[in-house]
């Protein structure tokens, strides 16, 4: 504005320009024209504060192709409908100003504020300053998501941008200066710490906030400092402490000291003298092993003649076994002979044994063959005899030719029986299959609606149990009751299910819906008083809407893009479609597509519809009560999530009809098999009996024909077994022959068998007696060995006993010289050294100045290891009585004394810098908390007086629950919009939105004239207000924001201010 009087200068993005009755010099803004004229610089001249806004320019920004603003120096409203871009300059505001995206509230990056099918957008900022005024430019990328910054054309950085603001006091992330639509909200949020940093920041001098944070960390530091010296002089206590306690611990360490040098020295001793017994014990052994090593020495010198005479008798006996074994040779020939001659001998009994039992077999064949033939001739005898008796066969040809043509008429009637019962089988199998196929597509269908009711158990699960209880309970109800909508509405076409589910609530979409109030009642009596079931009803309209015409033609419609109301999308029940059209005026609610979307401000304006879908949103269109203008707002479709399962009830209907239809002819054909199967079974039972008739007779008829066939055959065996004659006198007179032959034959095997027994007897008489001889030799031999074995015996315990003793002598040996070596190791000798002058005259001395009163040199000290041994035990238990020391005491003792020493020095130290911290924080609380208590105060001044003027009450007061806790001061904000309350603070939860609008809109004003900030964004805060209350801070805030040397004001709301003004 060129003037500081109470007007307002607006940039409408209803309007191709900016209305300024009285300044007409202002500039004019142009929205969403090709191109923009160049705008001349603002001269200091100007009534601007330094740091005002005194140009906004945007290129592909947001909803604006190109536009220009001019603002003037005080008040700026912004007015215009929802969604025609007002927030879209104050997002220009931040983003230009080096401003966060996320900061805004609708997105986290900065390509998502170029406009839709964009690459590249601009936001340029003219900023009024005394030396010259400031041009950022902010290029966007949107493939990058990337900025390019330019300071009066030029480029540069978004750290020197940063900068450059900053020295203006211009600070777009303090609510304080900068509100935009989606951060009032969050201004109620703000803690009572917050809101003081956020005024500190606004309003305070520059140093305030300063200071405070150089309060909050000299705090820090000096409680950290208390923790430290609390806990190190603690620390030396205990440490001095201790030290105490362990004074006469170092005493009693060193009276055990001194019987432990004593045990030392004795443990030194101890090795010399076991070296000394171990010597003396080795010099003995010796002697011994010399003696038994003569006398091993003799008796092998004994053990030679016997060893020859040994050699000679093996020499023999080895002579004797190989004649014993030649014997064994010739005796096993001669039995190999005998027993070849048994074996013939024995072939012999089995020939003449053969030749007796063939001749068996043929008496017992003629004897068999003598019965048989007596057995026939008594058959055939019988046979004859019984074809005399038979009588002549009858004439039963005419009988059996009648049961055949019987027989045949019976199997035509069969076989056309058969095929009527495979006719109905396969009828059966059709009929099956149909209804197969008509139960798959009813389980089909049933999955479907299982899928809805599953929907509505997890997301309402009191709304599905009272729709089983419903299912059950249906006789209960005189009219019809629906189950809840979502269950009985099916769409056409699932992709539409998002416009039902986003213009019906979800509350209706669960609800029942009946036809009678009083079956309403009773429904809700049972399921919400008796099941405590949370759950809906609504009532169907008396005169059905459901076939309401609607008060447009699509036809009108099509022209924009639509293609349906949204009654035509679903089916559903009679009683719901009625309750939704006149509930949620479905017939009279079209749905377009994109092109609807590209066209929505025509649509809006020659359509004058009140809602209007688009392919991806939702229009609400109304009339604002002030101007009587269209006003919209539009949000994006949710994804629907109930309706996307589609039942065709009617379908499922028809397929049930045909089931029944089915499941009848199944029935027929069944009773038509039964009938079929019973005349089958006749059949065949009559057919059995007549050819047990016809078997009769023909076995009647060929009877006597099969005897006289018998009796032929019968005839004709026995002439063959008459003809089969054997000899037996003939047969008996050959066996006898070749039985005496064989037995001659075997008369001389048995002589020649008794000659090679005599033979062999003789070898075994022979061998026998040189068995003796070697018996004999070795009897003497195993004596000799006997005799040998005990000398053996005696020498090798000699020499076992040799060995003992020698390997006893090198152990000793061994161990002398062990013992000698540990016994120089303990005096710490050398290979060629003697024992030290110390360990033979000297006493040991004891630290601390003690001298030991104990002989401690080797010669007063025992000479025997029983003595040595029991001094020991004697001192180490002295010494054990001394318990709970180690070896580290004294050094801990020492190191313990130090430390105390260091600790107080660090503590003096800690305590001088506690101090100084102490005097600091009382000389920057003095320079921080009385300003801001003066601060606080004009603010609670104005902000009272703000509220008076409005018939209510408010205050701001400076909160703390501790003085010295600086991080936990904060502004508190309490108000009171009735007389019968009390004062309350603001929380986003106590009071209701306009009042928090209210609050929040005079806290800034109370700001206004005690900041010294360039200018100040207040996004549609008025939103939410009563009437009286936006009419009376408006009032307030043009009278605020018009007074001279004021800031910079920007005012965004969709409403005209000429009501207010009027």
């Amino acid at each position: 504005m060129a003037t500081p009087s109470r007007k307002t200068s607006t940039a409408s993005p209803q309007a191709s320009k900016r209305a300024l009755p009285r300044d007409p010099s202002a500039e004019v803004p142009s929205k969403r024209k090709n191109s923009a004229p160049q705008l001349p610089l603002l001269q200091s001249s100007r009534p601007f504060v330094e740091g005002s806004i005194v140009r906004i320019s945007m290129e592909n920004f947001l909803t604006y192709d190109i536009c220009e603003v001019s603002p003037g120096p005080h008040l700026n409203m912004i007015i215009g409908a929802n969604g025609t871009g007002k927030s879209s300059i104050v997002c220009a505001i931040c983003l230009g100003l080096a401003g966060k995206p996320a900061f805004m509230g609708r997105a986290d990056k900065v390509g998502f504020f170029v406009k839709r099918g964009c690459s590249r957008g601009m936001v340029e900022i003219e900023l009024f300053r005394a030396s010259g005024n400031l041009v950022i430019t902010r290029e966007i990328d949107v493939a990058k998501n990337q900025s390019f910054w330019f300071i009066n054309k030029k480029s540069t950085t978004q750290k020197v941008v940063e900068e450059q603001v900053a020295a203006l006091n211009i600070q777009v992330g303090n609510l304080c200066q900068f509100l935009p639509q989606d951060k009032v909200g969050e201004f109620a949020k703000l803690s009572k710490i917050e809101l003081l940093e956020a005024t500190e920041k606004s309003i305070g001098p520059p140093e305030m906030h300063r200071y405070h944070c150089e309060l909050k960390n000299f705090r820090e530091k000096e409680k950290q400092l208390e923790t430290s010296c609390k806990e190190k002089t603690e620390y030396l206590q205990k440490m001095v402490q201790r030290n105490e306690r362990y004074k006469q611990d170092v005493e009693r360490f060193y009276e055990r000291k001194r019987h432990l040098d004593l045990i030392e020295m004795l443990e030194a001793k101890r090795p010399w003298v076991e070296y000394e017994n171990v010597r003396q014990e080795y010099e003995e052994v010796k002697l011994v092993r010399d003696r038994v090593k003569e006398e091993v020495r003799k008796l092998k010198e004994g053990q030679i003649p016997m060893t020859h005479r040994i050699e000679e008798m093996e020499r023999e006996r080895h002579n004797l076994e190989a004649r014993i074994k030649e014997k064994a040779t010739d005796i096993k020939e001669a039995s190999q002979k005998c027993k070849q001659k048994q074996d013939v001998i024995e072939r012999k009994d089995k020939h003449i044994e053969e030749l007796q039992q063939a001749l068996t077999v043929k008496q017992n064949e003629e004897h068999d063959r003598q019965r048989r033939i007596s057995n026939t001739r008594k058959m055939i005898e019988d046979l004859q005899n019984e074809l005399k008796t038979t009588e002549n066969c009858e004439n039963l040809q005419p009988q059996i030719d009648a049961i055949t043509n019987d027989l045949r008429r019976i199997q035509d009637e069969k076989a056309l029986c058969e095929g009527e019962i495979i006719d109905k089988r396969r009828e059966r199998e059709t009929l099956e299959k149909e209804k197969k196929s008509v139960d798959d597509h009813i389980v089909r269908f049933d999955n479907l609606m299982n899928q809805k009711e599953d929907k509505l158990r997890q997301r309402f699960r009191d709304t599905y149990d009272a729709v089983l209880w419903l299912r059950n309970n249906r006789d209960k109800f005189k009219q019809r009751v629906c189950e809840p909508i979502m269950l009985t509405i099916n769409m056409k076409d699932n992709k539409n299910a998002k416009y039902i589910e986003n213009h019906i609530p979800s509350n209706d979409l669960r609800a029942f819906v009946f036809e009678s109030q009083e079956d309403m009642e009773v429904f809700l009596k049972e399921v919400r008083d008796n099941k405590k079931l949370r759950v809906n009803a609504v009532i169907a309209p008396k005169s059905s809407y459901a076939d309401r015409a609607p008060s447009r033609s699509l036809n009108e419609l099509k022209q924009y893009g639509f293609f349906s109301y949204l009654r035509e999308l679903f089916d559903a029940p009679d009683p719901v479609m009625s309750y939704l059209c006149c509930q949620y005026h479905i017939h009279e609610v079209p749905v377009g597509t994109e092109r609807t979307r590209e066209r929505i401000e025509r649509v809006i304006q020659e359509t004058r519809l009140k809602q209007i879908y688009t392919a991806e949103e939702k229009y609400v269109v109304k009339t604002s009560f002030y101007s009587n203008k269209v006003i919209s707002s539009n949000t994006s479709l949710k994804v629907a999530q109930f309706l996307t399962v589609t039942v065709d009830l009617e379908q499922r209907r028809h397929l049930e009809e045909q089931l029944k239809e089915i499941n009848r002819k199944l029935q027929a054909v069944e009773s038509g098999l039964i009938a079929l199967r019973e005349t089958s079974k006749h059949l065949e039972h009559k057919d059995n009996e007549l050819r047990q008739k016809k078997k009769e007779l023909l076995e009647r008829k060929t009877k006597k024909r099969q005897l006289e066939q018998k009796i032929s055959s019968k005839l004709g065996s026995l002439k063959l077994m008459e003809q089969d004659t054997c000899n037996l006198e003939e047969e008996e007179r050959k066996a006898s022959t070749k039985i005496k032959e064989i037995n001659v034959q075997k008369a001389k095997l048995v002589t020649e068998l008794t000659n090679l027994i005599k033979i062999c007897t003789s070898l075994h008489i022979q061998k026998v007696d040189l068995i003796l001889q070697n018996t004999t030799v070795i009897s003497e031999k195993n004596k000799l060995e006997s005799d040998y074995m005990a000398a053996s015996s005696q020498l090798r315990l000699t020499e076992q006993h040799f060995i003992e003793l020698d390997e006893n002598r090198q152990r000793l040996l061994q161990k002398c010289k062990e013992l000698m070596k540990r016994a120089r190791q303990v005096c710490n000798l050398g290979a060629e050294q003697t024992l030290p002058q110390e360990y033979q005259t000297q006493v040991p001395t004891i630290p601390n100045g003690h001298n030991s009163s104990l002989p401690m040199v080797f010669q007063d000290l025992p000479n025997t290891l029983d003595e040595i041994d029991a001094l020991l035990i004697e001192e180490r238990s002295r010494a054990s009585c001394f318990t709970g020391l180690n070896p580290t005491i004294v050094q801990e003792y020492t190191k313990r004394e130090e430390e105390i020493e260091q600790l107080t020095e660090e503590l003096k130290g800690k305590k001088v810098e506690l101090d100084q911290y102490r005097e600091n924080i009382s000389q920057v609380k003095e320079r921080w908390l009385n300003p801001l208590k003066e601060l606080v105060e004009k603010i609670n001044e104005k902000f009272s007086n703000f509220f008076s003027s409005m018939q209510c009450a408010g205050e701001v007061d400076l909160h703390t629950e501790n003085e010295e806790d600086y991080d936990k001061y904060g502004i508190r904000i309490r108000v009171k919009f009735r007389s019968s309350t009390q004062l309350h603070e603001l929380t986003p939860h106590h009071q209701s939105g306009g009042e928090r609008s209210v609050s929040t809109m005079l806290y800034l004003m109370a700001l206004q004239e005690l900041n010294r900030c360039p200018f100040r964004v207040v996004d549609e805060i008025n939103q939410g207000m009563d009437p009286i209350n936006e009419r009376r801070v408006f009032e307030m805030v043009v009278n605020t924001a018009c007074k001279e040397n004021t800031s910079q004001y920007f005012f965004i709301t969709p409403k005209e201010p000429v009501n207010f003004l009027s």
